[in-house]
């Protein structure tokens, strides 16, 4: 009888690759989100100064030569001012439509215009950056064009929605799908009104292109909240009309007088201005 020939196979196993998350700054004055797992991750959009992307980053033991990629959803100074030096110094490709790329390259406060780094992309054409399965779409807002961003990783879908003056049927068809969700909540419309700025530019922010205020962030939440979401970070809040406060409450009013209660049903996160989030890591 010939005995059987037994093989031991060596069992490898990967460590479990978690979801994380940092706001680097969301505000008026400058914004940059990092989304990333273990190894790698992605920025999306680069509206503050290098140094302190790369000393954020640092901070929170993120190496940034793992960066692999850079979004940017339009061509305001607040969301484009490092993209050049990152392209082209450091060789992190730049994701973006044809029409933000242009507008990105006219902007006088992009001294470093982007060329070799360029990516062009479609809005609903979904594209794979290693793990990351990600699909731009059409926000309202007067940039040049202007995107928003929906991530997939595993089973974690992440939805950005940042400068944009409503909510489109298209728009709420992405955010509606999202685990996690970063959304504009500009300003408060009682301290637009009353406050110091020009008619012109009230004008704008309160325009269907212009941004999204605390009480229209906050109906669109209330009204198609789903069992699915899990974090909602509010963010570019306005440093003179809105206060992370009062955007907090007046999203926190709005659930609550649908059932939802925030810290047990759903979290609530107002991003601050000018310096990181908590570094957020989702199993």
């Amino acid at each position: 009888m010939t005995k059987g020939i037994f093989v031991k196979f060596k069992l490898k196993i990967y460590p479990r690759m978690s979801l994380r998350f940092m706001s680097l700054a969301s505000g008026s004055s400058g914004n940059c989100y990092y989304l990333g797992n273990n190894e790698y991750g992605l920025l999306i959009d680069a509206g503050i100064g290098i140094r302190t992307i790369k000393k954020t980053l640092k901070e929170n033991s993120i190496a940034f030569e793992k960066i692999i990629g850079l979004l940017i959803t339009h061509d305001h100074a607040d969301h484009i001012k490092s993209a050049g030096c990152l392209g082209e110094k450091y060789g992190i490709p730049v994701y973006t439509t044809s029409d933000i790329l242009a507008g990105m390259n006219r902007s006088y406060c992009m001294s470093e215009k982007i060329y070799s780094a360029g990516r062009i992309i479609h809005k609903e054409v979904e594209f794979a950056l290693c793990d990351f399965v990600i699909t731009a779409f059409e926000v309202p807002h007067d940039g040049s064009d202007n995107v928003g961003y929906f991530v997939r990783y595993g089973n974690h879908n992440f939805a950005f929605a940042t400068d944009l003056g409503h909510i489109t049927e298209r728009v709420a068809r992405y955010l509606c799908q999202a685990n996690y969700l970063v959304i504009e909540a500009n300003y408060d419309e009682e301290m637009l009104q009353q406050g110091s700025y020009p008619y012109y530019l009230k004008k704008r922010i309160f325009n269907d292109h212009g941004h999204m205020s605390n009480a229209a962030t906050a109906e669109f939440l209330a009204n198609n909240i789903n069992e699915h979401l899990r974090y909602i970070f509010l963010c570019h809040l306005s440093r003179e009309n809105n206060h992370p406060e009062l955007a907090y409450k007046t999203v926190e009013y709005s659930l609550y007088q649908q059932g939802i209660r925030v810290g047990k049903d759903v979290q609530l996160i107002a991003l601050k201005r000018n310096h990181a989030s908590e570094y957020y890591e989702f199993e």
